[in-house]
């Protein structure tokens, strides 16, 4: 079959299978079935019970649930305090939050010690590996380089499929080592035959945090700023885990339940996160501030950004999908915790790198957009930014490439993946599955020749 003819046909079908895929979206509402497994107020079903965080959105006054500031906690530990906890002796977060969230507990000083030394032994990838897998067949979607280094390590594992406690473990925390050489490697070499740039394999250094040890490898010339560093580490820290219920971290533990290797465990939340529902979503917002400063005449006034978001609404701007990128979450209404943290230090970032200007247009847009859309669509919950607004921002402050917006995110999310794996298997022995009610009728066989 020629390309012409598989097109055409591949037209033809797929309105067929469209017209048979279709259900009247009544029949959810008189069965009882959340779209999303998500309720008309964007509360998902109940579908476990996790000890590794938790999220307030709402709290209850006088009997009935009302929405309050968005509150985040790891362990039990508010994010605000954990945060304020390293920042206030000026260290780096990662390591530390890193080991609260797979243990339990937080880390004394010889425990983070310990506990560094081993995550530091682990950057390393076996030998060729980076000639044989990361620079061969070379892809501009890093998160599908970096799903097929993650699947082929496993080949490398001579107790792969071993899932005692002991040897997830093990495998979890050489993953979290590796995520960022296996990114990085695998943007420099998109970067260098795909788009004909120098080619840069640089080693971790020991003596580094996580965050600066990615800004090293990424670099050509391994040199950051201490405040590009810990700007980023607090990203990770943010970024490292956000409930059960979230799509790839709720991946993560279907799979975990069906007796999974890690390595298999931990491509499928990747394949979840990088769907720009999810992990994706800060590179659209970086793409909608693009093409609003190519629409709006001028920036700074109010009125003119204004009318871009509402044609943002109404479908007549950017990717006409009716979405203004980066505001409301499926949880938090009046505020997200994250990126109130966030906020402060990408000014600092923004001054320090003269990009001060770009944050007065992202602070305009935070404070319209919620009124905007409150205007313009009939809302159940309320709506403010979420992390995902900001974080983009402050990736391409510290020159981040676009295709490494959401393997950065990977390298902070597979925290919280590892985490919700390791409570998966202590608590739960049987198969995630959920029930879907069929709607479809009995047909009686028609031969071959009678169709």
């Amino acid at each position: 079959m020629t390309r012409e003819n598989l097109s055409s046909y591949l037209k033809r079908q797929a309105v067929v299978c469209r017209d048979h895929c279709e259900i009247d979206k009544e029949l959810y509402e008189k069965f009882g079935v959340k779209r999303g497994l998500r309720d008309k107020e964007g509360v998902g079903v109940l579908a476990g019970l996790t000890n590794i965080s938790n999220i307030q959105s709402s709290k209850i006054v006088d009997g009935k649930k009302v929405p309050c500031e968005g509150q985040l906690f790891y362990r039990g530990y508010n994010i605000y305090d954990l945060v304020k906890g390293f920042l206030s002796q000026d260290r780096y977060g990662f390591e530390e939050v890193t080991y609260l969230l797979l243990f339990g507990i937080l880390p004394d000083q010889q425990q983070l010690a310990e506990f560094r030394e081993i995550l530091v032994s682990g950057m390393t990838l076996p030998k060729n590996f980076t000639r044989d897998v990361i620079l061969k067949a070379p892809s501009s979607d890093i998160m599908n380089s970096l799903t097929k280094s993650i699947l082929t390590l496993a080949s490398y594992d001579d107790n792969a499929s071993d899932i005692s406690m002991e040897n997830v473990l093990r495998q979890c925390l050489m993953l979290i080592s590796v995520f960022p050489m296996l990114a990085v490697y695998g943007y420099h070499a998109y970067n260098h035959y795909e788009n004909d740039d120098s080619l840069y394999i640089h080693r971790p250094d020991p003596q580094f945090s996580m965050a600066e040890n990615i800004l090293r490898l990424l670099r050509p010339d391994k040199s950051f700023t201490q405040l590009e560093a810990k700007v980023l580490d607090l990203a990770l820290v943010l970024h490292m885990e956000h409930g059960g219920g979230n799509n790839s971290t709720f991946t993560t533990h279907v799979v975990t339940s069906a007796g999974s290797d890690t390595y298999s465990v931990i491509s499928a939340a990747l394949s979840s996160l990088k769907g720009p529902k999810h992990g994706g979503a800060n590179i659209k917002v970086v793409e909608m501030m693009k093409d609003l400063r190519s629409s709006v005449e001028d920036v700074t006034d109010r009125d003119q950004v204004e009318e871009y978001l509402k044609k943002l609404l109404h479908k007549e701007a950017f990717d006409k999908k009716g979405l203004i990128y980066g505001m409301g979450h499926a949880v938090y209404s009046i505020s997200d915790p994250r990126a109130q943290i966030f906020k402060e230090f990408v000014q600092k970032l923004a001054e320090a790198k003269g990009r001060d200007e770009d944050f007065r247009l992202y602070s305009m847009i935070e404070k319209l957009a919620p009124e905007v859309i409150a205007k313009e669509r009939h809302i159940y919950k309320g709506v403010s930014a979420n992390v995902d607004f900001y974080s983009g921002f402050v990736y391409s402050m510290l020159d981040i490439p676009l295709e490494l917006f959401t393997p950065i995110f990977a390298m902070a999310r597979i925290v919280g993946w590892s985490a919700h794996r390791l409570e998966e298997l202590t608590n739960v022995d049987k198969i995630i599955r959920p029930a879907y009610k069929s709607i479809g009728e009995e047909k009686e066989y028609i031969p071959l020749e009678d169709r």
